[in-house]
């Protein structure tokens, strides 16, 4: 994994799940980041411009050999730390067989995306030659299991925006299993943005959003001196605040409204025809010892106590998904 995004250790708590700011009125962001401006003359413009294209492809054309099954429910919650890297060598070696997209008039003949998880950006177009590596451009990757007990990505983007060459992207990729808690893992739409504009926002947002109705919170930001784009392994890129007692630093998603309309979708987004949020809903209750029929149970006198409110056909649909998922999860 690269430095510029860093998971929570296996077991960490997170004290604040979503994020600590309550504002009676909305953020003024009429100063704040916009994407940067590129060089229409640039060869590498157009360029990422198709490789965006290329990304928002992938839900039709990901694949992953390997069904997934057996896994207890209490363990579920850590299937992207499980399947996470797998995922996004797929997704590389996806981009690489979309080269028609991204480079349909064979100009960027001898470059391939290749991965390395501890540089960043962790996935580059790069051409070797004669031991000297060429970067046209990288992307910042990252996978998301969409029913993650988070509900949101539980990543933390934290280089510095010198690190970011002006045609890197940061990239997320929700996926599911098939059947939800079993099956083959499947990829939807993902996010895609400028990874200096995101580096720029999280910083403003840091400073000038997140932290503005509290004077004494020293929102300084220090960033490494001499950072520049495609670092080696050894050289600092990683922005640090000076002041973070909920270790909430370049959690994107916290970066509001940043990626506020893309998590929104995504848990709109059907899983054996149940909203992603529901799903989310049911693993939490699960995960407290209760066994499926149990959750189910509960659920079940949920929705037969609102049923006035729903629909009689949606209502046996609901239930009857409801019987499945406690089959999916029964041992």
């Amino acid at each position: 994994m690269s430095a510029a995004f860093e998971e929570p250790a296996v077991g960490a708590v997170d004290v604040n799940l979503t994020d600590d700011l309550t504002v009676d009125v909305e953020p003024d962001l009429s100063d704040a980041p916009t994407e940067p401006v590129l060089d229409p003359d640039d060869p590498r413009t157009s360029l990422q411009t198709r490789v965006r294209a290329a990304l928002l492809a992938l839900p039709g054309e990901f694949e992953f050999g390997n069904p997934i099954s057996g896994v207890a429910a209490t363990d579920l919650f850590n299937l992207n730390t499980l399947l996470g890297a797998g995922i996004e060598v797929e997704v590389v070696r996806t981009l690489n067989k979309l080269r028609s997209m991204w480079d349909p008039d064979e100009e960027w003949l001898g470059y391939r995306f290749e991965r390395s998880s501890q540089s960043f950006p962790d996935v580059r177009l790069v051409r070797r030659d004669q031991g000297t590596d060429e970067v046209a451009l990288g992307i910042e990757l990252k996978g998301w299991w969409l029913l993650s007990k988070e509900g949101e990505p539980s990543l933390r983007f934290q280089v510095t925006p010198e690190a970011c060459a002006p045609h890197d992207l940061v990239c997320v990729v929700p996926w599911h299993l098939s059947d939800a808690v079993a099956g083959i893992p499947q990829v939807i739409e993902p996010w895609v943005k400028s990874a200096r504009y995101a580096a720029e926002f999280r910083d403003y947002h840091w400073q000038h959003v997140r932290n503005v109705r509290d004077a004494s919170t020293d929102t300084t930001i220090d960033h490494p001196a001499g950072a520049g784009p495609y670092p080696s392994k050894a050289d600092l890129v990683v922005a640090k605040p000076r002041q973070d007692s909920g270790n909430n630093f370049g959690r994107l998603p916290r970066a509001h409204p940043l990626m506020d309309d893309f998590l929104a979708r995504s848990k709109e987004h059907e899983v054996l025809g149940i909203a992603v949020g529901s799903w989310i809903t049911f693993l939490r209750r699960h995960s407290d010892n209760a066994t499926a029929d149990e959750v189910t149970d509960y659920l079940q006198r949920q929705l037969k106590a609102h049923v006035k409110k729903v629909a009689s056909g949606t209502a046996e649909e609901l239930l009857a998904l409801m019987a499945r998922m406690s089959d999916l999860l029964a041992p």
